[in-house]
């Protein structure tokens, strides 16, 4: 019994061409010939192409394959590191179902970075911008802090401060200012992690003050100013 190349890749269930390139890459060896020059492939050469599918099929490279066939220990190898990259895949992709079906029932978690999964409806298009930047530079634990501050319901000077126009004179900025400030006294005690001298060097860097600059504005910003000076900000000393 002996078949043609694209007889064999129909019983291997693949095709001429990946035949061609096993032959190529020195895969699968090249048979004997018939009298009239064509190749004529015999049932060795079928059991190896359907092991070699096979080992395709589990998501073996081509290169570790050769390696494969003369030791049971490379073998085994092989399969546990494919086993392991698999398991950490499937963990990856649950969690992306899993937060994927968060956003579903919340649309609006979209604009912000993993991990915001409660009500947050009256959390401004600034404020997401800002914890998506956030995100570029802080560490996963610190923005699971900034997370946790989050209120179940918005402080009425934080929507005034949210609404605060550019023209807003002295005495409103220093009002809003001044009612802010103990809300921040409280977030910085209940997360005092927030004032160490590494979330503080991330959240000076660069891109954190340019996208404050651009999302915020003059009057904004001035209260912020004034809240820092209220609560006596200061940068901490870095420890060695």
């Amino acid at each position: 019994m002996s078949w043609s190349t694209r007889e064999l890749a129909e019983l291997a269930g693949t095709t001429l061409k990946t035949v061609r390139y096993y032959h190529r890459i020195g895969l699968l060896d090249e048979p004997e010939r018939a009298h009239n020059g064509y190749k004529r492939y015999r049932v060795e050469h079928l059991i190896r192409l359907l092991r070699i599918r096979r080992l395709v099929d589990l998501g073996v490279p081509l290169s570790e394959i050769p390696a494969m066939a003369g030791s049971d220990e490379h073998t085994e190898q092989t399969l546990r590191a494919l086993d392991e990259e698999l398991r950490a895949s499937i963990e990856r992709q649950q969690r992306m179902r899993d937060e994927l079906a968060l956003i579903l029932r919340r649309r609006s978690l979209v604009d912000l970075p993993p991990g915001y999964d409660g009500n947050v409806e009256g959390m401004p298009e600034e404020e997401r911008s800002l914890m998506m930047i956030f995100s570029t530079v802080l560490d996963p634990a610190t923005m699971a802090s900034l997370h946790a501050l989050q209120p179940a319901s918005r402080p009425a000077v934080q929507t005034e401060f949210d609404e605060l126009p550019a023209d807003a004179d002295d005495a409103t900025r220093q009002r809003v200012a001044e009612a802010l400030a103990p809300i921040a006294r409280d977030q910085y005690e209940a997360q005092p992690g927030l004032l160490d001298a590494k979330t503080w060097k991330a959240l000076t860097k660069p891109v954190v003050l340019h996208g404050v600059v651009d999302l915020y504005n003059p009057a904004q910003l001035d209260v912020l100013q004034r809240v820092n000076a209220l609560l006596g900000l200061n940068p901490p000393e870095e420890t060695s």
